[in-house]
């Protein structure tokens, strides 16, 4: 085999000078992705300026501020750490209305880059509400009726408004795409202060109507902790799922809540472990019945020991599969994954800016995601797909997204979905995370199933910089340009 890429790779180079001491690759300059011979590698760069842009490769030769990075193939998986699940975004409300001002010809564009498979951003996997979230387009839940333990009046109508024909439209592009859910807030009846938040609003923001004393606070359970409330709630997931089924959409995993330690002025519920213990022993049942899976959160503080409290029941712990890590949970993130390797951990929502969509939150996205990637999480979700200029939620929260639809009825993809897109488009389910060294530490590398080798590098400098990516006996000569984002894309490796 090594013989075989020896011999295309002569036959593929353009170089005369250095050919022969080293492995070099062609550095012809392929003016579009189709112009590129099949098996030659590529080289994908972005910078603020210019997006997605097909580059050459340099010549070989060192300069003095070369950098290097060495990719071992020796070891394809750093210990413990589980292949990639894959990478997606959330479904919301605001993301489906904000796309209604598009076209259908744009709109179904926009739906083919982020989920046609090899396409764009090559999305495989999602995550949707429970209910209403922070971006739905009000409060609503699935039965509103007081104390219908039955769950008589159980309706998934609203959505039958938003979130179906999102999913769906998402499906026509990826019928195999994956789905898993979270509530924000349960039914109001179910919750000691019958509200759906637990914060009044941030100075700025639209009033919630919540009163003094329906606010809530960490540590405290606001779901009423009574037996028969928690077998109804666990019925309510249930019926979720069959709702959505019959409409042709499987959702294959839970997490009973979302951020349960924030009390928030939009739909949210606070709880505790010992809480959240008592209410898995009843949903883990519920949704083996249906075969989903449950992970435990999302967890959004930097404390290990919430998850290990709901492990350490027996009754409880052995439904938990997976865990779902965000904003400040990423700080156990490596504590959780050294002790708990067995669980699938999930970076279960990327922090959402404040709808300026800048280059330097994209940057700093970029470092979200290499922190995760690299310390054993094998998910990754971005948060609001689509929304309007100032992306402001229903209750005033301004937030980032992939797209901005515009006044005028025109769109653009935001430097956050390039960033993404640079590990997402080339990063395969069941891909390895490959470990790397040399002088250019800002790097992830990946062996996919199909025995493609994706690097993908950051170059924050304002100066460019030449690197030598080194994997096996190959030596590839690239340029980053000035502060960028670039993927090498290496195909049939062997």
């Amino acid at each position: 085999m090594k013989q075989d890429r020896r011999t295309f790779l002569k036959k593929a180079t353009t170089l005369a000078a250095g050919s022969s001491a080293a492995m070099v690759l062609p550095v012809r300059a392929f003016a579009t992705q189709e112009t590129v011979p099949p098996n030659a590698p590529t080289w994908t760069a972005t910078t603020q300026a210019a997006p997605w842009q097909l580059q050459p490769l340099r010549p070989a030769g060192w300069r003095w501020d070369t950098l290097d990075v060495t990719v071992s193939l020796e070891t394809e998986q750093p210990a413990g750490q589980s292949a990639i699940r894959g990478f997606g975004a959330c479904f919301n409300e605001l993301g489906w209305t904000s796309l209604q001002k598009l076209t259908p010809t744009d709109r179904a564009s926009v739906f083919e880059e982020m989920f046609a498979p090899g396409k764009g951003a090559n999305f495989t996997i999602c995550r949707m509400p429970v209910g209403a979230n922070d971006f739905s387009r009000g409060w609503y839940s699935y039965d509103e009726t007081s104390d219908d333990f039955s769950l008589q009046h159980f309706s998934i109508a609203n959505d039958l408004e938003t979130l179906v024909p999102f999913i769906k439209s998402a499906q026509r592009y990826n019928p195999a795409l994956k789905l898993w859910a979270s509530p924000w807030s349960p039914p109001s009846w179910m919750k000691r202060n019958k509200f759906y938040a637990e914060a009044d609003q941030f100075p700025g923001w639209l009033p919630n109507g919540i009163r003094p004393d329906q606010v809530g606070k960490e540590g405290t359970d606001m779901f009423i902790q009574k037996p028969r409330f928690f077998e109804a709630y666990a019925e309510y997931f249930g019926k979720f799922i069959d709702a959505y089924k019959q409409q042709g959409i499987e959702v294959g995993m839970v997490m009973p809540q979302n951020e349960f330690n924030s009390a928030q002025a939009f739909p949210s519920c606070t709880w505790t472990p010992e809480g959240l213990a008592q209410f898995i022993r009843r949903l883990g049942p519920v949704m083996a019945k249906r075969n989903v899976e449950v992970f435990f959160g999302t967890l959004e503080r930097g404390n290990k020991d919430l998850l290990s409290h709901v492990l350490a029941d027996p009754e409880a712990g052995r439904w938990i599969k997976g865990v779902g890590l965000q904003w400040a949970g990423k700080t156990a993130l490596a504590a959780i994954h050294k002790e708990h390797p067995a669980l699938t951990i999930y970076q279960s929502e990327q922090e959402c800016g404040d709808g300026k969509n800048d280059w330097s939150y994209a940057a700093y996205c970029w470092n979200l995601m290499k922190h995760y990637l690299s310390d054993g999480a094998t998910g990754y979700m971005y948060w609001n797909i689509s929304l309007l200029p100032g992306g402001a939620s229903h209750w005033g929260w301004p937030q980032n997204s992939l797209i901005t639809v515009k006044p005028d009825g025109s769109y653009q993809f935001n430097h956050e979905h390039y960033v993404l897109k640079h590990v997402s488009h080339f990063v395969q389910p069941g891909a390895k995370r490959l470990t790397t060294d040399g002088t250019c530490d800002d790097v992830l590398a990946f062996l996919n199933p199909d025995r493609s080798v994706a690097v993908i590098l950051r170059n924050e400098s304002s100066l460019e910089r030449p690197v030598d990516v080194t994997i096996g006996d190959m030596k590839v000569p690239g340029t980053m340009q000035a502060d960028s984002f670039n993927t090498l894309l290496i195909k049939h490796w062997a």
